[in-house]
Protein backbone atom coordinates (compact mmCIF):
# COMPACT_ATOMS: atom_id res chain seq x y z
CA UNK A 1 0.00 0.00 0.00
CA UNK A 2 2.57 2.24 1.03
CA UNK A 3 4.53 1.88 -2.65
CA UNK A 4 1.10 2.76 -4.18
CA UNK A 5 0.57 5.89 -2.56
CA UNK A 6 3.98 6.92 -3.01
CA UNK A 7 3.57 6.55 -6.57
CA UNK A 8 0.45 8.07 -6.64
CA UNK A 9 1.72 11.21 -5.04
CA UNK A 10 4.96 11.29 -7.52
CA UNK A 11 2.36 10.65 -10.20
CA UNK A 12 0.42 14.06 -8.84
CA UNK A 13 3.29 16.29 -8.66
CA UNK A 14 3.68 15.08 -12.43
CA UNK A 15 0.70 16.21 -13.12
CA UNK A 16 0.88 19.75 -11.37
CA UNK A 17 4.41 20.31 -12.95
CA UNK A 18 3.35 19.31 -16.02
CA UNK A 19 0.34 21.42 -15.96
CA UNK A 20 2.60 24.61 -14.29
CA UNK A 21 4.42 24.17 -17.36
CA UNK A 22 1.90 24.99 -19.66
CA UNK A 23 0.41 27.99 -17.91
CA UNK A 24 2.52 31.01 -19.48
CA UNK A 25 1.32 30.32 -22.73
CA UNK A 26 -1.86 29.55 -21.79
CA UNK A 27 -1.78 32.92 -19.86
CA UNK A 28 -1.06 35.18 -22.73
CA UNK A 29 -3.51 33.55 -25.15
CA UNK A 30 -6.53 33.75 -22.32
CA UNK A 31 -5.15 37.81 -21.60
CA UNK A 32 -4.43 38.09 -25.51
CA UNK A 33 -1.34 40.20 -24.59
CA UNK A 34 2.31 39.33 -23.59
CA UNK A 35 3.29 40.97 -20.63
CA UNK A 36 7.30 42.07 -21.57
CA UNK A 37 9.83 43.82 -19.57
CA UNK A 38 11.82 46.15 -20.95
CA UNK A 39 14.05 49.31 -20.10
CA UNK A 40 12.72 51.94 -18.36
CA UNK A 41 14.29 54.27 -21.44
CA UNK A 42 16.86 53.60 -23.55
CA UNK A 43 17.21 55.07 -26.72
CA UNK A 44 17.81 52.80 -29.84
CA UNK A 45 17.09 49.38 -27.59
CA UNK A 46 13.54 50.68 -25.54
CA UNK A 47 12.06 53.75 -25.05
CA UNK A 48 8.26 55.43 -25.74
CA UNK A 49 8.22 57.92 -28.73
CA UNK A 50 6.46 61.04 -28.88
CA UNK A 51 3.41 59.60 -29.34
CA UNK A 52 4.32 56.77 -26.06
CA UNK A 53 5.06 53.49 -28.67
CA UNK A 54 7.55 51.70 -27.11
CA UNK A 55 10.57 51.33 -29.84
CA UNK A 56 13.54 49.93 -30.33
CA UNK A 57 15.93 46.66 -30.90
CA UNK A 58 14.61 45.10 -27.26
CA UNK A 59 10.87 46.03 -28.40
CA UNK A 60 11.25 44.40 -31.40
CA UNK A 61 11.29 41.13 -29.80
CA UNK A 62 8.62 41.62 -27.37
CA UNK A 63 6.59 42.08 -30.57
CA UNK A 64 7.98 39.31 -32.69
CA UNK A 65 7.50 36.45 -29.51
CA UNK A 66 3.36 38.00 -29.41
CA UNK A 67 3.53 37.83 -33.45
CA UNK A 68 4.51 34.12 -33.38
CA UNK A 69 2.01 33.32 -30.04
CA UNK A 70 -0.45 35.37 -30.78
CA UNK A 71 -0.42 36.42 -34.74
CA UNK A 72 -0.32 39.96 -33.24
CA UNK A 73 2.74 42.04 -32.99
CA UNK A 74 0.70 44.88 -31.31
CA UNK A 75 -0.36 42.64 -28.50
CA UNK A 76 2.02 43.61 -25.87
CA UNK A 77 1.86 45.31 -22.31
CA UNK A 78 5.59 46.89 -21.97
CA UNK A 79 6.80 47.11 -18.44
CA UNK A 80 9.23 49.48 -17.30
CA UNK A 81 11.74 47.97 -15.15
CA UNK A 82 14.89 49.12 -13.57
CA UNK A 83 18.34 47.71 -13.01
CA UNK A 84 16.83 46.45 -9.75
CA UNK A 85 13.29 45.97 -10.04
CA UNK A 86 13.39 43.74 -13.20
CA UNK A 87 14.53 40.22 -11.77
CA UNK A 88 11.69 40.73 -9.00
CA UNK A 89 9.06 41.18 -11.63
CA UNK A 90 10.03 38.26 -13.42
CA UNK A 91 9.99 36.20 -10.36
CA UNK A 92 6.57 37.33 -9.35
CA UNK A 93 4.99 37.01 -12.81
CA UNK A 94 4.42 40.33 -13.58
CA UNK A 95 6.10 39.81 -17.00
CA UNK A 96 6.38 36.60 -19.26
CA UNK A 97 9.65 37.85 -20.81
CA UNK A 98 12.30 40.27 -20.17
CA UNK A 99 13.70 41.77 -23.26
CA UNK A 100 16.07 44.58 -21.34
CA UNK A 101 19.48 44.90 -21.93
CA UNK A 102 20.37 42.50 -19.29
CA UNK A 103 23.92 40.33 -18.79
CA UNK A 104 23.64 36.57 -18.83
CA UNK A 105 25.86 35.22 -16.01
CA UNK A 106 26.00 32.17 -14.35
CA UNK A 107 24.06 33.27 -10.09
CA UNK A 108 21.52 34.78 -12.51
CA UNK A 109 21.38 31.84 -14.29
CA UNK A 110 20.99 29.07 -11.37
CA UNK A 111 20.78 31.09 -8.10
CA UNK A 112 17.92 33.54 -9.39
CA UNK A 113 16.49 30.64 -11.25
CA UNK A 114 16.47 32.56 -14.15
CA UNK A 115 16.62 31.08 -18.02
CA UNK A 116 18.01 32.58 -20.75
CA UNK A 117 17.04 31.95 -24.04
CA UNK A 118 19.72 33.33 -26.05
CA UNK A 119 22.05 36.37 -26.74
CA UNK A 120 20.75 38.83 -28.86
CA UNK A 121 23.68 41.59 -28.54
CA UNK A 122 27.16 40.82 -27.43
CA UNK A 123 28.63 43.71 -25.31
CA UNK A 124 30.80 45.21 -22.93
CA UNK A 125 31.56 47.21 -20.11
CA UNK A 126 33.14 50.99 -20.97
CA UNK A 127 33.61 54.69 -20.22
CA UNK A 128 32.43 58.18 -21.18
CA UNK A 129 34.10 61.08 -20.07
CA UNK A 130 33.72 64.53 -21.32
CA UNK A 131 36.52 65.62 -23.78
CA UNK A 132 37.47 68.65 -21.92
CA UNK A 133 38.64 66.51 -18.66
CA UNK A 134 41.56 65.15 -20.92
CA UNK A 135 41.26 61.59 -20.17
CA UNK A 136 42.10 59.01 -22.77
CA UNK A 137 42.00 55.44 -20.83
CA UNK A 138 40.15 54.49 -18.14
CA UNK A 139 43.27 53.47 -16.46
CA UNK A 140 43.62 57.60 -15.82
CA UNK A 141 40.57 57.22 -13.90
CA UNK A 142 41.95 57.37 -10.35
CA UNK A 143 39.85 59.40 -7.94
CA UNK A 144 37.07 59.74 -10.30
CA UNK A 145 33.38 59.81 -9.31
CA UNK A 146 31.76 57.13 -10.82
CA UNK A 147 27.70 56.96 -11.94
CA UNK A 148 26.99 53.69 -11.80
CA UNK A 149 23.61 51.70 -11.74
CA UNK A 150 22.82 49.96 -8.93
CA UNK A 151 22.01 46.26 -9.15
CA UNK A 152 23.90 45.58 -12.50
CA UNK A 153 26.96 43.62 -13.40
CA UNK A 154 28.68 46.83 -14.17
CA UNK A 155 28.49 47.89 -10.38
CA UNK A 156 30.80 44.92 -9.82
CA UNK A 157 32.98 45.11 -12.75
CA UNK A 158 33.64 48.49 -11.85
CA UNK A 159 35.36 47.72 -8.59
CA UNK A 160 36.88 44.66 -10.05
CA UNK A 161 38.49 47.03 -12.28
CA UNK A 162 39.66 49.72 -10.42
CA UNK A 163 41.04 47.29 -7.84
CA UNK A 164 43.43 45.33 -10.17
CA UNK A 165 44.47 48.36 -11.27
CA UNK A 166 45.42 49.80 -7.76
CA UNK A 167 43.20 52.60 -8.31
CA UNK A 168 40.31 54.32 -6.54
CA UNK A 169 36.79 55.66 -7.42
CA UNK A 170 33.92 57.74 -5.60
CA UNK A 171 30.86 55.88 -6.70
CA UNK A 172 27.45 57.56 -7.66
CA UNK A 173 24.70 55.32 -7.17
CA UNK A 174 21.64 56.34 -9.32
CA UNK A 175 18.65 53.93 -10.20
CA UNK A 176 18.03 54.34 -13.65
CA UNK A 177 19.87 55.32 -17.47
CA UNK A 178 18.03 58.93 -17.41
CA UNK A 179 19.09 59.32 -13.72
CA UNK A 180 22.63 58.52 -14.75
CA UNK A 181 22.77 60.97 -17.74
CA UNK A 182 21.02 64.35 -15.52
CA UNK A 183 23.84 63.61 -13.07
CA UNK A 184 26.83 62.93 -15.88
CA UNK A 185 25.75 66.11 -17.35
CA UNK A 186 25.35 68.02 -14.70
CA UNK A 187 28.50 67.47 -13.74
CA UNK A 188 27.77 65.14 -10.49
CA UNK A 189 30.23 62.24 -12.01
CA UNK A 190 33.44 62.28 -13.91
CA UNK A 191 32.56 59.51 -16.25
CA UNK A 192 29.22 56.79 -16.67
CA UNK A 193 30.04 53.34 -16.79
CA UNK A 194 27.36 51.27 -18.42
CA UNK A 195 27.50 48.87 -21.76
CA UNK A 196 29.19 50.24 -24.62
CA UNK A 197 26.17 50.40 -26.33
CA UNK A 198 23.96 51.95 -23.64
CA UNK A 199 27.01 54.43 -23.91
CA UNK A 200 26.26 55.16 -27.50
CA UNK A 201 22.77 55.47 -27.26
CA UNK A 202 22.89 57.80 -24.87
CA UNK A 203 25.66 59.99 -26.23
CA UNK A 204 23.32 60.02 -29.62
CA UNK A 205 20.93 61.84 -27.24
CA UNK A 206 23.15 64.69 -25.88
CA UNK A 207 22.92 68.15 -27.22
CA UNK A 208 26.83 67.78 -28.21
CA UNK A 209 27.85 64.37 -28.67
CA UNK A 210 31.36 65.39 -30.07
CA UNK A 211 31.84 67.01 -26.75
CA UNK A 212 32.01 63.21 -24.88
CA UNK A 213 34.05 60.49 -25.56
CA UNK A 214 33.74 56.83 -25.25
CA UNK A 215 37.00 55.63 -23.68
CA UNK A 216 38.73 52.48 -25.42
CA UNK A 217 38.75 50.28 -22.48
CA UNK A 218 36.19 47.30 -22.55
CA UNK A 219 36.46 46.05 -18.84
CA UNK A 220 34.07 42.83 -19.48
CA UNK A 221 32.45 40.15 -21.76
CA UNK A 222 27.93 40.99 -21.08
CA UNK A 223 26.22 38.97 -23.14
CA UNK A 224 22.44 40.52 -23.30
CA UNK A 225 19.92 38.68 -23.98
CA UNK A 226 16.10 38.07 -23.23
CA UNK A 227 14.98 35.59 -20.03
CA UNK A 228 12.21 33.69 -18.83
CA UNK A 229 11.77 32.30 -15.33
CA UNK A 230 12.90 28.48 -14.65
CA UNK A 231 10.10 25.42 -14.92
CA UNK A 232 8.61 27.00 -18.03
CA UNK A 233 10.30 24.85 -20.39
CA UNK A 234 7.97 25.09 -23.20
CA UNK A 235 8.02 28.97 -22.58
CA UNK A 236 11.52 28.87 -22.91
CA UNK A 237 11.56 27.11 -25.87
CA UNK A 238 9.49 29.46 -27.57
CA UNK A 239 11.11 32.66 -26.83
CA UNK A 240 14.58 30.87 -27.53
CA UNK A 241 13.37 29.71 -31.30
CA UNK A 242 11.70 33.16 -31.90
CA UNK A 243 14.92 34.74 -31.35
CA UNK A 244 16.56 31.99 -33.22
CA UNK A 245 14.40 32.65 -36.22
CA UNK A 246 15.16 36.08 -36.57
CA UNK A 247 18.91 35.62 -36.93
CA UNK A 248 18.18 32.05 -39.45
CA UNK A 249 16.15 34.44 -41.47
CA UNK A 250 19.07 36.88 -41.81
CA UNK A 251 21.19 34.41 -42.99
CA UNK A 252 18.74 32.61 -44.90
CA UNK A 253 17.79 36.15 -47.15
CA UNK A 254 14.52 35.66 -45.68
CA UNK A 255 13.43 39.61 -44.91
CA UNK A 256 10.17 41.34 -43.99
CA UNK A 257 9.63 42.11 -47.78
CA UNK A 258 9.90 38.64 -49.33
CA UNK A 259 8.98 36.52 -46.82
CA UNK A 260 5.33 36.39 -47.69
CA UNK A 261 6.18 34.85 -50.77
CA UNK A 262 8.93 32.46 -49.48
CA UNK A 263 6.67 31.30 -47.22
CA UNK A 264 4.68 29.66 -50.32
CA UNK A 265 7.73 27.41 -50.74
CA UNK A 266 11.29 27.67 -52.50
CA UNK A 267 14.05 24.73 -53.17
CA UNK A 268 16.00 25.27 -49.59
CA UNK A 269 14.62 23.22 -47.10
CA UNK A 270 15.67 24.85 -44.63
CA UNK A 271 13.76 28.23 -45.16
CA UNK A 272 10.53 26.25 -46.12
CA UNK A 273 11.11 24.41 -41.98
CA UNK A 274 11.28 27.97 -41.13
CA UNK A 275 8.33 29.17 -42.41
CA UNK A 276 6.45 26.44 -42.03
CA UNK A 277 5.64 25.52 -45.78
CA UNK A 278 7.02 21.73 -44.80
CA UNK A 279 7.74 20.22 -41.71
CA UNK A 280 5.35 20.84 -39.06
CA UNK A 281 8.42 22.72 -36.40
CA UNK A 282 5.31 24.97 -34.80
CA UNK A 283 3.40 21.78 -34.03
CA UNK A 284 6.35 20.55 -31.78
CA UNK A 285 6.56 24.24 -29.84
CA UNK A 286 2.41 24.02 -29.40
CA UNK A 287 2.19 27.19 -32.13
CA UNK A 288 0.58 27.19 -36.14
CA UNK A 289 3.22 26.34 -38.41
CA UNK A 290 3.62 29.92 -39.63
CA UNK A 291 4.73 31.37 -36.34
CA UNK A 292 8.43 32.14 -37.70
CA UNK A 293 6.57 33.75 -40.84
CA UNK A 294 4.55 35.80 -38.77
CA UNK A 295 7.78 37.02 -36.72
CA UNK A 296 9.93 37.88 -39.40
CA UNK A 297 6.88 39.62 -40.92
CA UNK A 298 6.07 41.80 -37.93
CA UNK A 299 9.70 42.92 -37.42
CA UNK A 300 12.11 41.73 -39.87
CA UNK A 301 15.33 40.04 -39.65
CA UNK A 302 17.75 40.24 -37.02
CA UNK A 303 20.03 42.36 -39.30
CA UNK A 304 16.75 44.52 -40.74
CA UNK A 305 15.87 45.51 -36.75
CA UNK A 306 19.78 45.94 -35.48
CA UNK A 307 20.36 48.35 -38.80
CA UNK A 308 17.00 50.16 -38.13
CA UNK A 309 17.40 50.82 -34.16
CA UNK A 310 20.74 51.14 -33.48
CA UNK A 311 23.25 50.82 -36.92
CA UNK A 312 25.87 52.97 -38.50
CA UNK A 313 22.97 54.92 -40.44
CA UNK A 314 21.38 55.62 -36.98
CA UNK A 315 21.82 58.16 -34.69
CA UNK A 316 23.38 55.60 -32.46
CA UNK A 317 25.72 54.55 -34.86
CA UNK A 318 26.77 51.15 -33.66
CA UNK A 319 28.75 48.70 -36.41
CA UNK A 320 27.75 45.00 -36.07
CA UNK A 321 31.09 43.81 -34.72
CA UNK A 322 30.40 40.45 -32.77
CA UNK A 323 27.15 40.83 -33.61
CA UNK A 324 27.50 40.26 -37.07
CA UNK A 325 26.66 36.84 -38.45
CA UNK A 326 28.66 34.22 -38.48
CA UNK A 327 29.49 33.75 -41.76
CA UNK A 328 30.41 37.26 -41.63
CA UNK A 329 33.05 36.83 -38.80
CA UNK A 330 30.47 37.73 -36.32
CA UNK A 331 29.10 35.41 -33.38
CA UNK A 332 25.59 35.52 -34.47
CA UNK A 333 25.00 31.74 -34.90
CA UNK A 334 21.09 29.66 -35.28
CA UNK A 335 21.05 26.44 -34.75
CA UNK A 336 19.33 24.09 -37.21
CA UNK A 337 15.59 24.49 -38.30
CA UNK A 338 15.19 20.66 -38.48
Amino acid sequence: MKKSIYFGAFAAAGLLAGAAQATTLEDIQARGALNCGVNTGLVGFAAPDANNNWQGFDVELCRAVAAAVLGDADAVKYVPLTGKTRFTALAAGEIDLLSRNTTWTFSRDNDLKFEFVGVNYYDGQGFIVPKELGVTSAKDLDGATVCIQTGTTTELNLADFFRSNGISYEPVPIETNAEALQQYTAGACDTYTTDASGLAASRATFEDPGAHVILPEIISKEPLGPLVRHGDNEWGDIARWVLNALIAAEELGVTSANVGELANGTDNPEINRLLGSEGGLGEMIGLSNDWAKNAIMATGNYGEIFERHIGENTPIGLARGLNAQWTDGGLMYAPPFR
